[in-house]
Formats: structure tokens, C-alpha cells, sequence
């Protein structure tokens, strides 16, 4: 498996003349936490259920745990864990009762049984709520047990389909922290699909954007804003104050365009909203700095702006339309 538990080669998925998943190529290593984002529709969980031998590619290849899933999905999903977006469990039993009815399913014996349903229940924080019936269940504590049903059978890979949907920003935050922490203590691969951009960013350490079927863009943020941004990989907003300078009937930004042209990676000036982006090479902060209060402004601040999820992803989905085959 060359160090990767998920292997996707020129994988395509088409229904009639609709092309859902169009020539996927991606590797997951063992112990990642990768983000597949993107907007409803954009092919993800037709990739999942690829991933688990549920429905077969058109062409390409795929391997999970070095498995074929087409040819061998049971292997597959012994390996496998899937927390689908609605879990179901009999809301007339409780929680210890569901999670051993699934125990016995995986022919677990009986003191096996208890003692690791009791065990993880205590992981994902339902002890309290353990001989509760899960119709009294919230989403959110339906979803940790689901995370608790998933881990009975020890899985290399946990897919996770949009597991926070409807669930209150305080059992999302608790969700997140348990996917990620169960994740590094177990040495878990986990696959999160979702279209929440700051969940994916907040647990994953890598990201991959989905758009009409094609993943246009893999990596961590670093690398996705490096390769967004080539030209200017830097930029450092500046708060400048012009109160007694002489702009001699020149707009700000180019006043500053010529006091900063002379220093090494510099690029440009634009216009912010209240503020300056300046382009730059490298990290220039310091001389920056030092070269407006040199020229006689003002420096109310001077921050690197780095962009978040949300930024990459917007400047990505439109390039992804833009060029796109299909409408």
C-alpha cells in the first residue's frame, strides 16, 4: 500500500450520460484525517459508497486496506467503519442495548461484548445516558453513539457522511474534538465529508475540494493557498495613517507602491476596505514596517494575512465552474 490505506485511480462513476464521479485520483495515508468538501451534488458520497463496494465505478480503480472492494467487499468492510448522515437505531432500546445488539452481530462473546460496549460508551461521553432509550436521544448523542457502533469492530477507516448535520454548535464542537481524538489515540484513518468549510478545517489535516464530480484541488491549507496563490504567496495587511503627508494629488496605494518598490519580494499595493494588502514574496513585516514609518505615516498595525478554508475554497469552486465540463 506504499504507507496509503486509500488508493483512487482515474475512478469514474457515471449514471447514463450524468458523470457523478469524473477520474478520481487521491491517496490517503494511515492516521490521516481527510476532508472531502464540497457542495451537495458535488459527487462525494457516491465516492463513498465506492469506497465500500455499495455501488461499482464505471472505469478506474480503487483499493482501501489494499482491498478491492468490488471484488471482495465483505474483506472491506470488516476493515471499514461508515457513520451515514442518519444513523438508525431502535429508539425503543437504549443505548447499551443497541450497541450490544450490534456487538452480538459482530459475533463479540458475551464478557467481550460488555466489557467493550461499556468501554466505548465511556470514550464517546453517554454514560450518563447509557440506559436512557435512544428515542429520547438528542441528534448529537445519537451521532456519538453511531461514532461507538462504528469502533466495536476495531476499524482501520472510519467514513464519516456530513456527521454533524443538525446538530447544536455545542455538541459539533464536542463531535469534532471526538472524531479527532479517537483518530490520534487509535492511529484511525478517517475520511470526513462534508460541506461545513470551518468543521473540515478545524479537524483535518488535509483537504480535498470536490466540484461536479472532480476533485480540483488536494492538500493542507499551506499548500492549497500556495498553489491559489503562486504569484504572492504573502500578504501583510497594513493599517497606514496619511495625516500630514503631502500625496501630491497621488491615491494612498500608490504613494505606497513607491516607498516600498525598492525592497526585494515586494509585489504590489491594493486597496483594502479600511486597510492595504501588500503582495509579497516572502514575509517582509519587519522591513515594511520600518520603511512607512520611515517615509513620515502612520502604522496603526500590521498583520500577515493568511487565508482560511473558506477563502481557498470560494476561489477554487468558481475556477472548478468556470472550467468545467458540465452545467
Amino acid at each position: 500500500m506504499n504507507g496509503n490505506i486509500i488508493e483512487l485511480v482515474d475512478l469514474t462513476k457515471k449514471y447514463g450520460d450524468f458523470t457523478a464521479v469524473d477520474s478520481l485520483n487521491l491517496a490517503v495515508k494511515k492516521g490521516e484525517v481527510f476532508g472531502l468538501l464540497g457542495p451537495n451534488g458535488a459527487g462525494k458520497s457516491t465516492t463513498i459508497l465506492m469506497l465500500l463496494g455499495l455501488t461499482e465505478p464505471t472505469s478506474g480503480s480503487v483499493r482501501v486496506c489494499g482491498i478491492d472492494p468490488v471484488t471482495n467487499p465483505i474483506e472491506v468492510k470488516k476493515r471499514v467503519g461508515y457513520l451515514p448522515e442518519d444513523v438508525g437505531f431502535y429508539f425503543n432500546l437504549t443505548g447499551w442495548e443497541n450497541l450490544m445488539f450490534t456487538a452480538r452481530l459482530n459475533s463479540l462473546s458475551g464478557k467481550e461484548a460488555v466489557a467493550k460496549v461499556n468501554s466505548l460508551i465511556e470514550r464517546v461521553g453517554l454514560r450518563d445516558a447509557a440506559e436512557k432509550k435512544t428515542g429520547q436521544y438528542s441528534r448529537g448523542m445519537i451521532q456519538r453513539l453511531g461514532l461507538a457502533e462504528v469502533l466495536l469492530k476495531s476499524p482501520e477507516v472510519i467514513i464519516l457522511d456530513e456527521p454533524t448535520l443538525g446538530i447544536d454548535p455545542t455538541g459539533v464542537v464536542e463531535l469534532l474534538q471526538l472524531i479527532v481524538r479517537l483518530s490520534r489515540e487509535d492511529g484511525i484513518t478517517v475520511l470526513f465529508s462534508s460541506h461545513y468549510l470551518h468543521q473540515v478545517q478545524q479537524v483535518c489535516d488535509r483537504v480535498g475540494i470536490f466540484v461536479d464530480g472532480r476533485l480540483i484541488a488536494e492538500g493542507n491549507l499551506k499548500q492549497l493557498s500556495g498553489k491559489l496563490y503562486e504569484g504572492a504567496p504573502y500578504i501583510i495587511e497594513a493599517g497606514v495613517n496619511f495625516d500630514g503627508i503631502d500625496l501630491k494629488n497621488t491615491r494612498p496605494e500608490e504613494w505606497l507602491q513607491e516607498k516600498l518598490r525598492g525592497i526585494e519580494g515586494f509585489i504590489a499595493v491594493k486597496p483594502g476596505a479600511d486597510s492595504y494588502n501588500i503582495e509579497c514574496q516572502t514575509d517582509l513585516s519587519a522591513v515594511i514596517s520600518k520603511t512607512i514609518v520611515m517615509a513620515g505615516a502612520g502604522l496603526n498595525y500590521l498583520n500577515k494575512k493568511e487565508y482560511g478554508l473558506d477563502e481557498i475554497y470560494n476561489r477554487y469552486f468558481e475556477g472548478g465552474r468556470s472550467n468545467g465540463r458540465r452545467h
